[in-house]
């Protein structure tokens, strides 16, 4: 099972969920300014619109696809993948293959991983820790669950403190709020301060499932705090973060966006004395096991990234395909071998992604967990990949990536015919059909679209050097050995010196 089950199920259009985020009075600001509206602001909803593609999906009229996007749940009802507990190796397969899909179709993140890796790791911990405890964590969690499956929601994970000094742990900060802590606790709830960084999909989430952001000691018994709110929560604020050429969403046509239907965003969210009931609290100060669940959502992110990160990498490849076939150059032998080597490094993503799903585990839960190391080892290769990518993306499409200008140039009678014959490619295509691929790379590698591409593949799920201290935990450097002694004839057993 995943939740408790005998709840009827709502399985949402993409049209549903935007609606279920109206008139919800949020605190939330962009630049200094309150967003009445997340759903109607011309920066945010494009973002909320990517979310909704992740519904849509689920009414497919391909049934390949609907059979990505949904699960079986019990009772034999459906609901959408992104609510469901992974039961096999085949589920974390599944999985893959349909963030790439979703990947490919919206050129964006799509915000709905972060929260639904949160479930997963959760689900598997809680189980561990009221094994070894005997506390009541597993069955509230399985009931929240049921309510998210119920009601098709989005989750929003939260996991990243502000950390202020790094050289300092949570309790030697000067400013004890720098990691979120419970600072009051009564028998029915409990009262959380502090803040979460890089918070993906913020506004468009319905739930928000918080962590802890590393592995705890004894003395830290405060930080050690998983539970799960409304994003509706009294005392939550939502400050939403820049992105590099956001404004072109409030003043520019949507040519000059690149990708003016889909994006992303992220806020800065605040707990302000928030208070969370005991019903939905997952962990609580048990610091012998924020560790195993901080490890844990770190594998399935970092597994997560070898289908979403492919998936826009096809859109990139696509748009520097599309790029040498304007220009002209589609012919040449070293701008076909660049495309070879963007989508063999894509693929190595998705390989790794892959890999990581079938070594799949069954957990005591029932649940099944990715095989951490492979899952590390994906993402340290998803650090580096899109970088190597959007270079080559660049250096096909050439400078005009970077000068190109204005649509606004094209619909002005005094320049327009000039742009038409002056940034003409091949005979055939239309000058604005090539400015419009020289804007979706440019979105990709240096626009808003390159947050959730570069960056993110970087620092998201952990920076590159949280991947190789668990790659180095995880690899079974001792078997090596092993196997290199053997094939070397050295014994085992030391020799006595001569």
């Amino acid at each position: 099972m995943d939740g408790d089950g005998g709840t009827s199920m709502v399985l949402r259009t993409g049209n549903d969920y935007i609606d279920s985020l109206r008139g919800r009075g949020l605190t939330a600001y962009y630049r200094g300014e309150r967003v009445a509206e997340p759903v109607d602001h011309p920066v945010i909803g494009p973002s909320i619109r990517s979310v909704a593609a992740t519904y849509d999906l689920a009414h497919s009229p391909d049934p390949g696809l609907r059979g990505l996007a949904t699960a079986g749940a019990p009772g034999g009802v459906t609901i959408n993948r992104f609510t469901h507990i992974h039961r096999s190796a085949e589920d974390l397969v599944r999985k893959i293959k349909l963030q790439r899909v979703l990947g490919r179709l919206t050129g964006a993140c799509f915000q709905r991983c972060v929260g639904w890796d949160a479930l997963n790791a959760l689900y598997i911990t809680t189980h561990e820790t009221d094994a070894v405890l005997g506390t009541p964590y597993h069955e509230r969690m399985r009931r929240f669950l049921a309510h998210v499956q119920a009601e098709d929601l989005v989750c929003q994970g939260a996991m990243t403190d502000v950390k202020g000094d790094r050289g300092a742990r949570p309790g030697r900060q000067e400013d004890p709020d720098l990691y979120l802590r419970v600072v009051r606790r009564t028998a029915d709830h409990i009262v959380v301060k502090g803040a979460k960084a890089h918070q993906t999909g913020a506004l468009g989430s319905h739930e928000i499932i918080v962590m802890p952001t590393l592995a705890l000691g004894p003395g830290e018994e405060a930080y050690a705090v998983s539970f799960a709110i409304p994003s509706t929560a009294k005392g939550l604020v939502f400050i939403v973060g820049r992105q590099s050429g956001d404004l072109r969403c409030l003043y520019d046509p949507p040519m000059d966006q690149g990708n003016a239907r889909f994006g992303g965003h992220e806020a800065l969210t605040v707990f302000d004395n928030v208070e969370v009931p005991m019903e939905r609290v997952f962990l609580l100060g048990e610091v012998a096991f924020s560790g195993k669940l901080v490890e844990r959502f770190a594998g399935f992110h970092r597994q997560s990234y070898g289908g979403c990160k492919a998936g826009v990498g096809d859109v990139l490849i696509g748009a520097a395909a599309l790029a040498a076939d304007y220009n002209g150059v589609a012919g040449a032998s070293h701008v076909r071998d660049k495309l070879v080597e963007m989508i063999h490094l894509n693929e190595t993503i998705y390989s790794c992604g892959l890999a990581c799903s079938h070594e799949g585990r069954e957990t005591a839960s029932g649940a099944y967990l990715i095989d951490l190391l492979l899952a590390n080892v994906c993402k340290q290769n998803v650090t580096r990949i899109p970088y190597e990518m959007a270079r080559l993306a660049q250096d096909l499409a050439g400078g005009l990536v970077s000068t190109l200008p204005s649509a606004r140039d094209l619909d002005n009678p005094e320049t327009g015919e000039l742009v038409l014959k002056y940034l003409k490619g091949v005979p055939g295509v239309a000058t604005e059909d090539r400015m419009r691929v020289m804007r979706l790379i440019e979105h990709l590698t240096l626009g808003r679209g390159a947050v959730g591409y570069l960056p993110e593949s970087l620092h998201g799920a952990g920076s590159p050097q949280a991947q190789r201290l668990v790659i180095g935990r995880q690899a079974p450097l001792e078997e090596y050995k092993r196997a290199a002694r053997e094939l070397a004839g050295i014994s085992s057993r030391p020799r006595s010196g001569g």
